[in-house]
C-alpha cells in the first residue's frame, strides 16, 4: 500500500486534546480534513505524523509545544487602554476579540485581565505553550 509522503493530498479523521485528556478539536461527525503533506497547512508536527501513514492506518501523535503553536511569547502579551475600546464593550476575562493590525489583517486575542483602566490582551494562539496529542486515521491518499 501506498504511504503519506510529502507533496500527497490527504484526507485525516482527528481528535486534538490536551495532555489531561481535554479535547480541543475533532473531525468525528464531519467530513475528514483535507491537506497536502509538507505543504505547511497543518502544525510541524501533525504534519510529520501523518507522513509515512498507509490508508486504514490510525495512530496518536504527541507533539510538543514547538512543533504545535509555539511557546507563549510576552511580547504578545500588551495593555490596551480602555478609552482605546469600543464604548459598548464590558471586558471580561477570558473574552475573545478581534484586533485589527495595520495592514487590516484582523487577528484574533484574548481578554488575559480587566483592570480599573486597562485591559491586558493575549495575541498568542490559544494552544500556543501546550503539548498536544492527535489520535489520526488516515482515510484517503490522493
Amino acid at each position: 500500500m501506498p504511504k503519506a509522503k510529502a507533496g500527497d493530498s490527504v484526507k485525516v479523521h482527528y481528535t486534538g486534546k490536551l495532555k489531561d485528556g481535554t479535547v480541543f478539536d475533532s473531525s468525528q461527525g464531519r467530513e475528514p480534513l483535507a491537506f497536502q503533506v509538507g505543504a505547511g497547512q497543518m502544525i510541524k508536527g501533525f504534519d510529520a505524523a501523518v507522513d509515512g501513514m498507509e490508508v486504514g492506518d490510525t495512530k496518536t501523535a504527541e507533539i510538543p509545544a514547538a512543533e504545535a503553536y509555539g511557546e507563549a511569547r510576552q511580547d504578545l502579551i500588551f495593555d490596551v487602554p480602555k478609552s482605546n475600546l469600543p464604548e459598548d464593550l464590558k471586558p471580561e476575562v477570558g473574552q475573545q476579540l478581534a484586533m485589527t493590525q495595520p495592514n487590516g489583517q484582523q487577528v484574533p486575542v484574548t481578554v488575559a485581565k480587566v483592570e480599573e483602566d486597562k485591559v491586558v490582551i493575549d495575541a498568542n494562539h490559544q494552544l500556543a505553550g501546550k503539548d498536544l496529542v492527535f489520535d489520526i486515521e488516515l482515510v484517503e491518499i490522493s
